[in-house]
């Protein structure tokens, strides 16, 4: 049985991937906001939304920089030291992407977007922000088991893992259909298809960085 070195830390370096997983919930949320007010045709709202969801990334790099700070060359982990690094920046990766679409909303008024089309973007969106929940409470879950390593815990944290992943693929599937009807589009200028395409593939970035935070703390949990 694995000696819980964990409890050798004064702070666990996950309560920062929480406080780091919070950040993202909460960038969830005025990204979702965002994306309601930009198909309503309320820019000022949607301006408003777009800077506040930048402000948390920002805080949620902060946090990301503190957690690496303090763990310099040398620290005892209880899990390898690169795995938790990339899971950190696979979680980043998530908030980045809020910003990321956001951005590249701003560029395209909604009345350029076809009606028609818009119902599915905003579904996939819908889509890719379900398993942001399951995702928090992975972190919480996959903090218990480095502190007891029971096989218990460890499947609790698998189940979340699990569930990601039937999110995403869920996720994959509409941006797979909605790539097919960006290009069924008849009579429509290339720069709209392209622009429709890429806004697709940002959006289903944020549930492929989920899924991949997900994978790594599979690795994580490994035996």
């Amino acid at each position: 049985m694995r000696i819980p070195i964990i409890s050798m830390f004064i702070s666990s370096p996950f309560e920062g991937l929480q406080e780091h997983a919070q950040k993202v919930r909460e960038g969830a949320s005025g990204f979702h906001k965002a994306v309601q007010y930009y198909f309503s045709n309320d820019e000022e709202a949607f301006e408003r939304k777009r800077i506040e969801v930048a402000g948390l990334e920002q805080d949620a790099d902060a946090i990301k920089r503190r957690i690496r700070g303090h763990l310099p060359k040398g620290t005892l982990m209880p899990i390898d030291k690169f795995q938790f690094f990339m899971y950190l920046r696979e979680q980043d990766r998530i908030i980045d992407a809020f910003e990321d679409v956001l951005d590249w909303f701003s560029f395209r008024p909604a009345h350029k977007i076809p009606e028609d089309l818009q119902g599915d973007i905003i579904f996939l969106t819908d889509s890719v922000l379900e398993p942001i929940d399951s995702l928090c409470k992975m972190v919480v879950e996959g903090q218990k088991y480095f502190k007891s390593y029971t096989e218990k815990q460890r499947r609790i944290v698998k189940d979340h893992i699990r569930e990601l992943r039937i999110k995403e693929h869920q996720a994959d599937m509409l941006e797979a259909t909605l790539k097919q009807a960006i290009f069924a589009l008849d009579e429509t200028e290339g720069v709209t298809i392209f622009y429709l395409i890429r806004l697709v593939e940002i959006i289903g970035s944020i549930a492929d960085h989920i899924e991949n935070s997900g994978d790594m703390m599979r690795a994580m949990i490994a035996k």
